[in-house]
């Protein structure tokens, strides 16, 4: 049997990835990315930038959904890596040093008495294990969720993820969940006392609806009100973690301690899947806190064991965030990147809203080209459906095209542009994307002069 080696797997150009992808990955993705330029071959990366194959320097401003807060290919990392080269790195049969100093960190750095921590490898298993927990410390099942929330694709994730697009294809989904509007604690407190529920699950700043911010205070009363209701709160902080917001983590801007904190993404250092749930001693206790519950919840990669590579990576990511100071630079670039869009806002019509908080920021668009209307009619819609759609796109295409600038839009709102660099970005880098932004509005007013010019710089590659 000829199976394709790790060095012929790095020496595949362009166009066989693209072939094999379109046969043993996804064919439509694959043309996509091909037809719209999104399939260049990164091969080098370090901290804010990239490099593709034919030594074009690009810059990160997607950083990897959140997940490479600290930078690509952080040397400390590589070093850590390293030092662990030699130890097991899967082993259930005895407890390791590893995990339990980074359980220990954990409870160290997050809110007030969070103490108990089981490891896993991503965002949606986090929400899977603390949906768990919360039904089995509580004796409930319900559970609450905000409208445009995201949460993950699993099962259990998917039902308190509130995006029908994503939920519709896979229903029957949970079925004790009750969807309220995100900020809204008058609905809340209506759920709250019909439901009788485990949990309340929410975002402290909605990532994927488009870095929806809730008004000051809002997870404050929420917390009062789940406790008054004898409902758990789970803070989901798997893309506002890790110095994203500004703070070590967001729901520490209302001054919150969440009954249970979901981590993953830069946990990992941008290097590894890490993730995590973390909750107090009292709710573990009710929970698995005897012998013949404490294996009712496992993971062969996660767990009370951990997987040592993944809290190698954790432990110096975390020590790399305080050293580096990562979170004052997310704190002050970021109130500085919002105040430079909302000059943008305010000059080209095209930008409908900018909003986040800290380097989790939004930029919102909408197509406000008058040519666009007559060209809606005879088309029966469909420009209109379009420009909702994919307008986004086309600003990333502009951006990475022509200014090798690396963006995407927000999973639940396509026209809405995740600004969510690294967290060492530097003001120079930010301002180098904020003259990009201004170009590219001030030559487009609409749609379809957007449109053409994103397929100009296609062909111009």
């Amino acid at each position: 049997m000829k199976l394709l080696s790790l060095d012929d797997a790095m020496s595949l150009g362009r166009i066989d990835v693209i072939n094999k992808s379109k046969k043993y990955l996804s064919a439509p993705l694959a043309s996509t990315y091909n037809y719209l330029h999104f399939d260049r071959q990164f091969v080098r990366a370090r901290g804010v930038k990239l490099w593709d194959k034919d030594g074009k320097e690009y810059l990160d401003f997607v950083g990897g959904y959140g997940s490479v807060n600290i930078g690509h290919n952080h040397p400390r990392i590589i070093n850590a890596i390293r030092k662990i080269e030699e130890t097991p790195k899967i082993i259930q049969t005895a407890l390791q040093q590893l995990p339990a100093a980074l359980a220990e960190n954990l409870a160290r750095v997050t809110p007030g008495n969070l103490q108990r921590t089981f490891f896993c490898n991503s965002g949606a298993e986090a929400v899977e294990g603390a949906l768990k927990l919360a039904r089995i410390a509580t004796g409930r099942t319900h559970f609450i969720y905000c409208h445009n929330s995201f949460h993950g694709k699993t099962f259990g994730a998917l039902s308190v993820t509130g995006r029908s697009k994503y939920q519709n294809p896979f229903k029957p989904l949970l079925a004790d969940t009750t969807a309220v509007p995100f900020g809204d604690l008058e609905a809340l407190e209506a759920a709250l006392k019909t439901t009788n529920a485990a949990a309340f699950i929410v975002e402290p700043v909605q990532g994927e609806a488009g870095s929806i911010v809730p008004p000051d205070g809002y997870l404050k009363e929420a917390l009062e009100l789940c406790h008054k209701y004898g409902t758990l709160l789970i803070a989901d902080e798997v893309q506002t973690g890790f110095g994203r917001t500004g703070y070590m983590f967001a729901c520490e801007h209302d001054g919150i301690v969440p009954d249970i904190l979901c981590i993953a993404k830069a946990l990992g250092g941008g290097t590894v899947p890490a993730g995590a749930y973390i909750t107090t001693d009292d709710i573990w206790q009710k929970a698995y806190g005897s012998l013949d519950k404490a294996l009712l919840h496992t993971s062969t990669f996660g767990g009370y064991w951990g997987n040592a590579v993944a809290c190698a990576v954790a432990i110096e990511t975390l020590q790399i965030i305080f050293e580096e100071d990562l979170i004052t630079n997310a704190r002050e670039l970021g109130a500085y990147f919002l105040k430079e869009l909302a000059h943008l806002q305010n000059k080209h019509p095209m930008v409908r809203d900018t909003r986040g908080r800290g380097l989790l920021i939004g930029l919102e668009l909408t197509d406000i080209g008058t040519t666009s209307k007559l060209l809606n009619r005879l088309s029966l819609g469909q420009l209109d459906k379009l420009s909702q759609e994919y307008l986004g796109t086309l600003v990333a295409i502009n951006l990475v095209n022509k200014y090798h600038i690396v963006t995407i839009f927000t999973l639940n709102n396509p026209n809405v542009i995740r600004l969510e660099p690294p967290l060492l970005v530097t003001k120079e880098q930010i301002d180098y994307v904020l003259e990009a932004l201004d170009d590219i509005f001030s030559k487009n007013k609409s749609f379809l002069s957007m449109a053409g010019q994103s397929i100009a710089s296609i062909f111009r590659k």
